[in-house]
């Protein structure tokens, strides 16, 4: 069963920062496009980063440009979101996901994780 854990949210003050991580279960995983999105309470699903397979190309939503940046080990199957400078706007829970198109579109995605939970406090 392929499955996507996310793990290393938190609360954390303005001007801060954390570093998620997503580890995969799929023995395929250096196929896959993969991607961090967000949702805030009463909020859609937004998308946050993208990055291919090759980990070549990568695309971040404005709202975090210059502040965040996306990885991956194709080698450890992880991908990891690393947030600094974070505002109380970044709080959300934020979910990995595994697709195979390199999108911003959360449609695109096949497989989710849980999500984890980021509160930044002002």
């Amino acid at each position: 069963q392929v499955q996507l854990v996310e793990s290393g949210g938190g609360l954390v003050q303005a001007g801060g920062s954390l570093r998620l991580s997503c580890a995969a279960s799929m023995r395929t995983f250096s196929a896959y496009h993969m991607g961090w999105f967000r949702q805030a309470p009463g909020k859609e699903r937004e998308f946050v980063a993208a990055i291919k397979p090759s980990g070549g190309s990568i695309d971040y939503a404005d709202s975090v440009k210059g502040r965040f940046t996306i990885s991956r080990d194709n080698g450890k199957n992880t991908v990891a979101l690393q947030m600094n400078s974070l505002k109380p706007e970044d709080t959300a829970v934020y979910y990995c996901a595994a697709g195979f198109y390199f999108s911003n579109d959360p449609t695109n995605y096949r497989v989710w994780g849980q999500g984890t939970q980021v509160t930044v406090s002002s």
